[in-house]
């Protein structure tokens, strides 16, 4: 049984996508503050994360930087996995950054389940848990796997409800 202690990225800035006119998944282009970097920096210090096999981070920038940061400070092997990238309020890619708030909310009003009344196309919370667990599955062999994501990928892991703050852990037990 691998442990996997998930981790969500540190603290983003968004001034400079959003200067630039990025929106949908351009905005994930987004690096992390000054503070963002310290709250890395403090994590990979975390002794807990000593001894893990491998460091696996959601291709977002400010995953990967969190990511990146960890690694050097443990001097664990770090690999990106595509599907633990954010939850996509749009499957579309389609929205504008305006739309975000209206998605976002009516994924948390309907508890990640579309139905009916659902007017946005985004990812359900069923999606979400099956892409994170067939990521796990690759690294289930090892002892114990980091995981730098998302928030709504660590309550894909947990609790629908549960959300996380910037890096904040989560430990699971997964075979």
């Amino acid at each position: 049984m691998a442990k996997f202690i998930l981790i969500r990225h540190a603290e983003p800035r968004y001034d400079e996508v959003d200067e630039r006119g990025y929106f949908g998944m351009g905005h994930d282009l987004g690096r992390l503050t000054v503070n963002g970097e310290q709250q890395a920096e403090f994590r990979g210090q975390d002794e807990t994360l000593l001894g893990a096999d491998i460091i696996i981070s959601s291709p977002y920038t400010r995953a990967l930087q969190t990511a990146a940061t960890i690694s050097r400070i443990t001097n664990i092997k770090l690999v990106v996995e595509n599907d633990l990238h954010e939850w996509m309020p749009d499957m579309t890619h389609k929205f504008q950054i305006d739309d975000f708030r209206k998605l976002y909310q009516e994924y948390r009003d309907s508890k990640g389940i579309r139905n009916e009344t659902t007017v946005y196309h985004w990812e359900t919370y069923e999606h979400l848990k099956s892409r994170l667990f067939n990521v796990l599955d690759k690294y289930k062999h090892l002892d114990k796997v980091i995981v730098v994501c998302h928030g709504l990928i660590m309550s894909a892991a947990s609790d629908f409800e549960q959300l996380f703050d910037f890096v904040e852990k989560l430990e699971i037990d997964y075979k």
